[in-house]
């Protein structure tokens, strides 16, 4: 009673992590969060990021977080691997040092990035292939061959036929190599995604499961159900008696083999969403990261807008599915990186006609467009480093700004939460207020979906413990309205046009 108590919002100025919290009492929580490298095929650099672990206090607080550096993506060619046992070092890593701080606490929370995979042999537990990010591109092939069974996919997953996901990648890979169908049929060999593969490694081999939320991104799964599809696993030639057992995302009961109970496991991005907003549908997150999503909580199966992915957020532990909409901008954080975002104000938003476009790896939700990546409407040679990072974050917030107009079209809004490590970017967050008639509050919490894991596995309350700020427009929107009235017609005509 006391926690739902004090789950109400609190609008504050900083969030401080204190570590000197009792993490035996009711509702502590380990926590761990594996991610893998942000990079992009049309770019040369490469960046990483984290695999991190932390304590739940009781009172819904984050302690003692541990972050090592993730294992870092070959890129060659269109393909993105990584070292999957790499990643298990890391984790046991972290593991031990959250335990050692942890006194009584034998819950875990887990959460992972959504379509990574890999291939495995059940005998000794050493991978067959690399880890696949979601970033590799040989599904394309399997894109194209299932085109003409788009829609059949797409009413069935909730998702777009793309290369992102686990099925169309699987598939192209099976085909390359027609032997191993049977190693897998067999169960000599096993296959999952990056949470599957984990958590079968920490329990020697016992479990062998992925959660719901993690099941909805690999195109296989009917999302109706929350089952394995025939249909779907036909038309990939993908047995479904290959694929891990489908669980519920909390409430889960694993036992593993350094003495923690896996209680819940769950989609970084699903994750982040139960830690930012309630589940009303009142409310939309904005997680601008290494790429952006946009996400709200969606109660009715037909409201989805054209377009847009319908997903499991997770599965409770009466087995019902919390489902959300979402819209999508790809590798943002790539593109901003080279230019001086920092030094740009909102005043430096609207200040001429030239219209942009900023994800090199092609439009996200609702347009899917592999052809168009960052775009801009006119030469922009002669244009200072410093005005094309204004152009490029215009097309950032413009972007969000259209995603939840879509969303508020299909049935109200009321407030837009910001969360990820871009959401600190002044100019951006601003922009996004500007533009939008709702109220617009940042997230301060910096784990978000560490938290959301942790929530979950400690049985709190979705968004129970939000520290926000409110981000207000300090110019007239009057000028960035406009200009953003006049770039929704720039990108329906560049969209409708088929300009590659």
């Amino acid at each position: 009673l006391k926690l739902r108590q004090r789950a109400r919002e609190r609008q504050i100025v900083s969030l401080k992590y204190v570590d000197n919290h009792d993490y035996s009492t009711w509702g502590q929580i380990l926590n761990i969060l594996p991610l893998v490298d942000v990079c992009d095929n049309r770019i040369s650099t490469l960046g990483t990021t984290s695999i991190k672990g932390g304590l739940l206090g009781s009172d819904g607080v984050l302690g003692y977080i541990v972050s090592y550096p993730a294992p870092r993506n070959a890129v060659s060619g269109g393909r993105y691997e990584s070292d999957a046992l790499d990643y298990v070092d890391v984790v046991e890593r972290v593991l031990e040092e959250c335990i050692t701080q942890a006194n009584d606490c034998k819950t875990l929370g887990l959460c992972s990035q959504r379509s990574s995979f890999l291939i495995w042999r059940q005998d000794d537990g050493q991978p067959v292939t690399p880890l696949i990010s979601w970033q590799d591109n040989r599904g394309a092939g399997s894109c194209a061959d299932l085109r003409p069974h788009e829609n059949l996919i797409r009413e069935l997953a909730g998702l777009p036929l793309t290369p992102y996901y686990f099925a169309p990648k699987l598939r192209g890979i099976l085909i390359d190599n027609p032997g191993w169908l049977d190693k897998l049929a067999s169960g000599d060999w096993l296959v999952g995604t990056l949470d599957t593969f984990l958590i079968w490694r920490l329990s020697s081999g016992r479990h062998f499961v992925t959660d719901a939320s993690m099941a909805a991104r690999t195109q296989l799964m009917d999302i109706g159900q929350q089952q394995w599809s025939v249909e779907l696993c036909a038309l990939f030639g993908i047995p479904l008696k290959i694929l891990p057992h489908i669980r519920k995302s909390e409430s889960m009961g694993l036992a593993i083999d350094n003495g923690l109970m896996l209680q819940a496991s769950i989609g970084d991005q699903s994750a982040a969403l139960l830690a930012g907003i309630k589940t009303d549908g009142e409310e939309a997150m904005v997680n601008l990261g290494t790429g952006c999503f946009v996400v709200r909580y969606s109660h009715e199966e037909n409201n989805v807008p054209v377009g847009y992915l319908r997903t499991v957020v997770y599965q409770d532990q009466l087995l019902q599915a919390h489902f959300a909409m979402e819209g999508t901008l790809n590798s943002i954080a790539a593109a901003l990186a080279p230019y001086p975002t920092d030094d740009c104000v909102i005043g430096d938003m609207a200040r001429d006609e030239v219209y942009c476009l900023a994800e090199p790896s092609g439009l996200g939700a609702p347009f899917f467009r592999e052809d168009i990546g960052v775009r801009f409407s006119q030469n922009v040679e002669h244009m200072t480093r410093h005005q094309i990072a204004v152009l490029l974050m215009e097309a950032v917030v413009f972007r969000v700004a259209r995603i939840l107009e879509d969303f508020h079209r299909v049935s109200p809004l009321k407030r837009v939460y910001l969360g990820g490590g871009l959401s600190r970017v002044d100019c951006l967050k601003q922009g996004i207020a500007c533009c939008i008639p709702l109220d617009v509050y940042r997230l301060l919490q910096n784990e978000a979906s560490l938290q959301g894991a942790a929530l979950l596995a400690s049985g709190m309350l979705s968004a129970s413990i939000r520290e926000t700020e409110r981000v207000m427009c300090e110019v007239d929107t009057g000028r960035i309205q406009q200009k953003y009235k006049c770039w929704k017609l720039w990108l329906d005509s560049l969209c409708n046009t088929g300009v590659a």
